[in-house]
């Protein structure tokens, strides 16, 4: 396998667009935008755009919030990175890697969820994961789905140089890719997953996140100048999040009725995937795990994989190369370039109803 495709627009815009996008936000305004792709954990905020949800707590604060979905995952996360949105859906692990590691100071402002099975590694024909040495492989690189496939090769003493090559390939074409002769085996997330695994009878399931419960968070992640600029935009926020949360929690068929559609499936469908994550729908649970033990242990590792692929910032000198702070005060990395922030600020209001 090579790293050859590392050197792309996403590497550009983390070292070159980075600092322009952390001191161009970085002001008092009252129009935000929030970028976000199709995930079963993220679909609420396709939901709070539509239910008119957001624009009710956008009002509260005298502002006003736009929420944009994409179809390019790395691509919303691109656009953040270079300072057209405020915020954006994505991982703990890929915020690391590309705005993060590209220098925008970024924060965590809400955990929705761990994928406890919605991400996995998906191959043709009989066979478990040794049988994917000398097989291409298709994902998105540079997303969380590389960090999947090292760990399920890890779990069988297989190396990602076993492969015969790892494809780069966009969500948006993750389906009619598989469908394709050529392609043997991806690496992808719900609903992709799910479309996969029901329409593809010789697909089967070799790994997935539920083996590696709390590694791959999925967060709403803000320009941390701009949220210090702009606590109003943090509250409301983060108060729409959980009014639709609840609305979840309550099992309110509306809501989640909507998110299905929006996702491509039915009801039942996307019920299926909600089973296969983690989602954190009472603010307290989600201040626990943002201030859990294990966090920085679980950052340090996603760390160290990112800077042995050559992708934690470009010309990183160590997998300490970015500071991560966490609710405590704590930092691992390097304190003097801290970039990633885990902050229970907001969260918490929610949890204490002081939004």
């Amino acid at each position: 396998m090579t790293f050859a495709k590392l050197l792309s627009a996403t590497a550009l815009a983390m070292g070159v667009l980075g600092a322009a996008a952390t001191s161009a936000t970085a002001q008092e305004k009252t129009e935000f935008k929030l970028a976000w792709s199709i995930y079963v954990g993220w679909m609420p905020w396709g939901y709070l755009e539509d239910s008119g949800i957001m624009d009710k707590w956008a009002d509260k604060y005298g502002i006003d919030v736009e929420i944009v979905q994409f179809n390019d995952y790395v691509e919303s996360i691109n656009q953040y990175t270079a300072g057209a949105f405020d915020g954006v859906s994505a991982t703990n692990m890929d915020t690391l890697s590309i705005p993060a590691g590209g220098g925008v100071d970024t924060t965590a402002l809400i955990i929705g969820d761990y994928s406890n099975g919605n991400d996995a590694i998906i191959m043709k024909g009989t066979g478990g994961l040794g049988d994917l040495k000398g097989k291409p492989v298709n994902l998105v690189e540079l997303s969380v789905s590389h960090y999947l496939l090292a760990r399920g090769l890890d779990s069988v003493g297989l190396e990602e140089s076993d492969l015969a090559s790892v494809i780069n390939t966009s969500d948006a074409d993750m389906i009619a890719a598989f469908a394709t002769p050529d392609v043997q085996a991806v690496v992808t997330w719900n609903p992709l997953v799910s479309e996969i695994l029901g329409t593809n009878p010789d697909a089967v399931n070799l790994f997935d996140s539920s083996q590696i419960p709390g590694e791959i968070l999925d967060l709403m992640v803000v320009n941390t100048e701009t949220l210090a600029a702009n606590p109003n935009f943090g509250k409301a926020v983060t108060g729409a999040w959980y009014e639709v949360m609840s609305l979840m929690a309550a099992g309110d068929e509306t809501a989640l009725s909507a998110m299905a559609e929006a996702s491509g499936t039915d009801l039942d469908g996307y019920m299926a995937q909600l089973a296969a994550t983690e989602m954190f729908f009472d603010p307290a649970d989600a201040v626990a795990q943002a201030s859990a033990g294990a966090l920085p242990g679980t950052m340090t590792g996603v760390a160290e994989f990112l800077f042995d692929k050559g992708i934690l910032g470009e010309g990183a000198p160590s997998a300490d190369f970015v500071g991560i702070a966490y609710p405590d005060g704590s930092v691992s990395g390097n304190a003097g370039n801290v970039r990633f922030r885990f902050d229970t600020t907001y969260m918490q209001m929610a949890a204490d109803g002081a939004l």
